[in-house]
C-alpha cells in the first residue's frame, strides 16, 4: 500500500514540503538546559578563579619570604657583629638592647665588616611593613601585612631568650602575616620563622 505525501501548492503551480519547527515545549526545555549549562560553567569558572587567587597569594608570599629569609641569613652568617634592638621611626634611630634586658626587639642591626657600614632590618608598625635600610639612607619594603612586633630574638643554643650579648647567640626571627578578606579571597594568616648564627665567633 502506498502513501501519498501531501504538499502545499504555491500560486505558480510549484509544490513544497511542509516545514518543520520546534514546539513551545521543546523550546522551553532547550532554554532551561542551556541556562543550567551556562550557570554550571560560570560557577566552575568563579570557583577556579577563587582557588587560583588563594594559591597565588600563598605561593607569592612564601616565595617572597624565602628570598627575604635567605638574604638575612646570609648576611648574619657572614657579618662581623649583630645586635638586636628597637628602632625609633620618628627619629630614624636604632637603639640596641642592654645587658640584663630580654634580647627581643623590632629591629636587627648588622655590621658586615669592621668599617662603619651597617644594615638594619625593622618593622614599621604604622603601615605594618618589614623593611631593610643600609646606612640609614635607602629603605626598601620587603614584606607587608606584618602583624607581630617582636621580630628578632637572641637565643641560646637550647632556645632560651638571652639577657646579654652572648658570643654564640642564635638570632631567631619570626614574621606573622594577616591577609584580610576581600572579593573572591578568604582571610588568611600564616607565620614564618627561622634561626641563624654567625659562622665566625668573636674572640673572648
Amino acid at each position: 500500500m502506498k502513501f501519498n505525501i501531501v504538499t502545499a501548492r504555491q500560486p505558480d503551480g510549484r509544490t513544497r514540503s511542509r516545514q518543520k519547527a520546534f514546539t513551545l515545549v521543546e523550546i522551553l526545555i532547550t532554554m532551561t538546559i542551556f541556562i543550567f549549562l551556562v550557570g554550571g560553567i560560570m560557577f566552575a569558572h568563579l570557583f577556579g578563579l577563587r582557588m587560583f587567587q588563594i594559591t597565588e597569594t600563598k605561593l607569592s608570599a612564601t616565595a617572597g619570604a624565602r628570598k627575604v629569609f635567605n638574604k638575612i641569613s646570609d648576611e648574619i652568617r657572614a657579618c662581623q657583629s649583630v645586635s638586636v634592638g628597637n628602632i625609633d621611626i620618628n627619629n630614624n634611630s636604632f637603639t640596641g638592647l642592654l645587658d640584663g634586658e630580654n634580647q627581643a626587639g623590632t629591629a636587627l642591626m648588622i655590621y658586615p665588616s669592621t668599617n662603619a657600614n651597617f644594615i638594619v632590618y625593622f618593622v614599621n608598625p604604622s603601615d605594618q611593613t618589614f623593611r631593610r635600610t643600609e646606612n640609614g639612607t635607602s629603605t626598601v619594603i620587603l614584606a607587608e601585612s606584618v602583624t607581630n612586633s617582636a621580630v628578632f630574638v637572641a637565643e641560646s643554643f637550647d632556645g632560651s631568650v638571652l639577657t646579654n650579648n652572648q658570643n654564640s647567640r642564635v638570632i631567631h626571627f619570626t614574621l606573622e602575616f594577616y591577609q584580610p578578606k576581600y572579593f573572591l579571597r578568604a582571610a588568611d594568616y600564616y607565620k614564618l620563622e627561622t634561626s641563624v648564627t654567625r659562622r665566625s665567633q668573636e674572640l673572648q
